[in-house]
């Protein structure tokens, strides 16, 4: 008998097959559609007939294949921020992954931390590990905000590796209500990477003069 198009199971497939390839998902993103349980059953058959991937316990996602390489691990960004939807978190970006995001390392870790207000995990995807580390509630106080991930990407470079070029890099690349978020959030850094959001953030007139 065919499955009534109302189920659970038929509502979580078409959702499922509306979504892009590469799309990470957990079962909340569901919750909307029927009880835990039955979301629950919907993704166990529909990860054995290959339409979903279970990543890792309550993240999976709809698989992507290349042609060539075959199955494709999905972006850090996506595995994030289904994190963020599952756990209801905050994940701030650290290291060389966030050097990477503002464009100031082309180095891809194999490894990459997040700070987070929520549990310590490890995920391993492939050859990605993804590592949610616990930190105190002043080092997340600029977590979802770019503030947040200049101040790691900082952190990472080290001050005898922050050039004139970064900081012009820096206040290119970032929108004038970027260089005010950095410019107010520098009293969460410790004070040489203080000084450096300063000239990131302040306006082109002021820095001129503070020279």
């Amino acid at each position: 008998m065919a499955k009534h198009r109302n189920s659970v199971g038929s509502l979580v497939l078409h959702r499922i097959q509306g979504a892009e390839p590469g799309w990470v998902f957990a079962p909340v993103d569901f919750s909307d559609l029927g009880s835990r349980d039955a979301v629950a059953t919907s993704l166990k058959r529909y990860k054995a007939t290959g339409t979903v991937r279970q990543l890792a316990r309550g993240l999976y996602d709809v698989p992507r294949t290349h042609p060539k390489v075959g199955p494709v691990v999905p972006s850090v960004e996506s595995v994030a921020e289904a994190i963020k939807r599952r756990d209801s978190v905050r994940l701030q970006p650290t290291g060389a992954y966030a050097a990477n995001l503002l464009g100031l390392s082309d180095q891809v870790p194999l490894r990459v931390v997040f700070l987070t207000d929520g549990l310590q995990r490890r995920i391993r995807l492939g050859n990605l590990e993804i590592l949610l580390k616990r930190t105190t509630p002043r080092n997340m106080a600029t977590a979802g905000r770019v503030s947040g991930s200049v101040i790691q990407a900082l952190r990472w470079l080290g001050r005898r590796n922050v050039t004139e070029g970064t900081v012009r890099h820096l206040r290119g690349l970032l929108d004038p209500e970027a260089r005010r978020s950095v410019l107010s959030d520098r009293r969460y850094a410790p004070v040489w990477i203080a000084e450096i959001m300063r000239r990131i953030g302040e306006p082109r007139a002021s820095l001129q003069r503070s020279r």
